[in-house]
């Protein structure tokens, strides 16, 4: 009888270990899967905004995608086409219109604290006076996407083929801060070639090769 007990009991713990060990497990990944990875940027753009509510398209930003191996980090000369103007949100500009109609005064400038930072970086006291004892300096902004070093990915070649941006990155439209997807793992990239030469993309054939010197080279 006793030894029954102690049998159940042990059966019982082994069964709770297994089920502790596969939830764990779930959290597992393979080595340079960084799926999920978001971190912090020098200035909190947001895609959702851009990308979402204004409908930017990816390409105005990231211009080389269409024509090169990367798609590029914007450089600040592109944030300026449209913030040379636009200091902050519009809910904000509206408050401090409102307010200065009945004080009947006028609107006193709004800039954010984000795009501040997008001010100081050009060394520019507003979007259009430059500070004469600031340096212009670079943006440090974090890669996201990093595939390693014996990889290559032509965002070219995918453009060209109809791949849309968010078949790799995700919903980027409705990501506040961008995050990495899909795992981007070699498996993962087979598969799409697969599907892609049995599907087509966008209503037409192609040929996505399998063939390993294709990403490594």
């Amino acid at each position: 009888m006793h030894r029954i007990i102690v049998t159940i009991v042990l059966l019982i713990g082994l069964c709770y270990s297994l089920i502790v060990l596969a939830s764990g497990m779930a959290g597992w990944r393979l080595p340079d899967n960084q799926r999920g990875y978001s971190p912090p940027q020098p200035i909190s753009y947001s895609h959702r905004l851009h990308a979402g509510e204004l409908g930017i398209d990816c390409r105005f930003c990231h211009t080389a995608a269409a024509h090169g191996q990367h798609a590029g980090i914007p450089s600040t000369d592109v944030c300026m086409k449209c913030h040379k103007f636009v200091t902050s949100s519009f809910d904000v500009l509206q408050e401090e219109i409102t307010k200065a109609d009945e004080e009947k005064r006028k609107p006193t400038p709004v800039v954010s604290a984000e795009l501040k930072k997008l001010y100081d970086s050009l060394g520019l006291d507003d979007p259009k006076t430059p500070n004469p004892n600031a340096a212009a300096k670079s943006i440090e902004w974090i890669k996201i996407h990093n595939l390693p070093d014996f990889v290559s990915f032509n965002h070219s070649a995918h453009v060209t083929a109809g791949v849309e941006c968010q078949k790799c990155h995700g919903p980027v439209e409705s990501m506040e801060r961008v995050r990495q997807f899909e795992s981007l793992s070699m498996g993962w990239c087979v598969n799409c070639h697969r599907e892609s030469t049995q599907n087509g993309i966008d209503g037409h054939a192609v040929n996505a090769s399998l063939n390993c010197t294709v990403c490594h080279h």
